[in-house]
């Protein structure tokens, strides 16, 4: 069974259709990118999975059942801006998720509780090279750094689902380039399903399995809004994780020879 199956649906906001006849079945551990041109729905769709968004019509299901109408934990998401709480350190931005899951009414732990939840927060950042600066604040960390808290926010609370919208689209390339390989090695090892938008087609085909083009087909210009954008291509990409260990390798070793000079 498709862990997220789509079927004739539509988003439209009064007269204004944003998309229209989407079918798609995505299955556990794909990682699907989605591009297009500006304003094809593509952002639209991404908040419809998370449950910022409602669809207008249309079968939209979640492991078979109707998806939850509001943000759950098993969807994670990273933005473009980085969605960190300026006024916590590192490592209370990581524990958040964990406290609010557990204690709900306070959105606070403590004793035995709160240290499980410090050890779990810091072992995320371990994964995400941030352990170093646990105890550091966000304006401290540089963009690159900042995106990876955001991934440890999101991947805390163990999500089956995580979302991405153009979360490199404001690093410098050289920066970019690191946190694809670590976006790829998290991917592997959390098994997880990962659905981004990029605004790079080059991006979408290195990271993505899959490749998901939105774009209008039917246009009328006297009525802009009338028709809305479909999945025109779904590109089947190679899966190159031996390259991309490989270079996951080279990017480890040099960040330790970083280290030791």
């Amino acid at each position: 069974m498709s862990l997220i199956s789509i079927k004739n649906l539509y988003k439209e906001y009064g007269d204004n259709i944003v998309l229209e006849k989407l079918n798609l079945e995505i299955n556990e551990g794909e990682f699907c990118t989605l591009v297009g041109p500006s304003g094809c729905g593509k952002s639209t769709f991404l908040k419809m999975i998370l449950g910022q968004e409602s669809p207008t019509r249309g079968t939209f299901l979640f492991e078979g059942k109707p998806f939850p109408k509001e943000p759950s934990v098993e969807r994670g998401i990273v933005f473009q801006r980085y969605s960190v709480f300026a006024h916590l350190n590192v490592l209370e931005n990581v524990m958040l998720g964990i406290e609010f899951e557990k204690s709900k009414f306070l959105g606070k732990l403590f004793g035995a509780k709160r240290k499980e939840a410090q050890n779990t927060a810091m072992e995320m950042l371990k994964s995400v090279g941030l352990e170093r600066s646990a105890h550091k604040y966000p304006a401290e960390l540089s963009g690159g750094m900042q995106q990876r808290l955001s991934l440890a926010q999101s991947l805390v609370k163990k999500p089956k689902v995580l979302l991405l919208d153009e979360p490199f689209g404001a690093l410098d390339p050289g920066i970019s380039a690191d946190m694809h390989i670590l976006l790829l090695d998290l991917w592997k090892k959390n098994n997880l399903t990962v659905i981004m938008v990029t605004h790079d087609l080059q991006e979408g085909f290195y990271l993505g399995t899959r490749l998901l083009v939105f774009d209008k087909v039917r246009h009328d210009p006297h009525a802009p809004d009338r028709y809305g954008a479909k999945i025109t291509y779904d590109i089947p990409v190679k899966d190159s994780s031996k390259s991309i260990y490989k270079k996951r390798d080279k990017f480890i070793k040099r960040e330790e020879n970083d280290n030791e000079s």
